[in-house]
């Protein structure tokens, strides 16, 4: 019997490792996946945004002589948002500062689109306004809900002695999502109305 037990006990070691290893990896996949699920929500929110703003461009410029230069603004600004794609498996926080930065500066162009004065009386644009609102509200949910799945996956990771092994598996911590600097200030920018309609007025 005593010459097996150094077997024994190194084949109890190594089962004890391989559960302990496993559980390691197999609750960083879940997690991850959690992530993932998370951020698919961020991006559909994110989408209906941007499909929104297209009927409110074509709202816009067929209800006023809107300033055309903040308009392109706008058109460019959606452009911008759409490009960067981000994988929530490999996601870097340089990825995410960029992402954020895109939708920050088309949400700040579209607060001043909504300060447009002679849109408040056009039915249609109040509508969009009021589903673009809800948007928003459905987008800080995700982006929320986003970084409250980054964080049990990145305190699995960061304790020890997971570590230490969750890199040997490619398990790295993940960024939050974080609110731009001055993002809660409109942009200024001066609307050139069309002279001949303020002298008709």
């Amino acid at each position: 019997m005593r010459k097996f037990l150094p077997w024994i006990l190194a084949g109890v070691l190594l089962l004890f490792g391989y559960f302990y290893f496993k559980g390691i990896n197999n609750t960083a996949v879940r997690l991850n996946q959690d992530i993932s699920e998370a951020w698919g929500n961020v991006e559909t929110a994110y989408q209906r945004r941007n499909d929104l703003i297209v009927n409110l461009v074509k709202t816009v410029q067929g209800a006023a002589e809107y300033e055309k230069g903040t308009l392109e603004s706008v058109i460019k600004a959606r452009s911008e948002a759409t490009k960067t794609v981000i994988d929530p498996t490999n996601i870097t926080p340089e990825q995410l500062d960029k992402f954020s930065q895109n939708q920050s500066a088309l949400s700040r162009l579209l607060v001043t689109v909504e300060q447009y004065p002679s849109l408040q009386a056009n039915e249609n644009f109040r509508k969009l306004q009021d589903e673009l609102a809800s948007t928003e509200n459905q987008i800080l949910t995700a982006r929320t809900r986003f970084n409250e799945a980054v964080k049990p996956y990145n305190n699995h990771v960061s304790v020890f002695p997971n570590n230490i092994f969750a890199g040997w598996f490619g398990y790295k911590e993940k960024p939050y999502f974080k609110a731009e600097a001055g993002a809660e200030k409109a942009p200024e920018v001066e609307f050139n109305f069309d002279k001949n309609t303020e002298d008709k007025k």
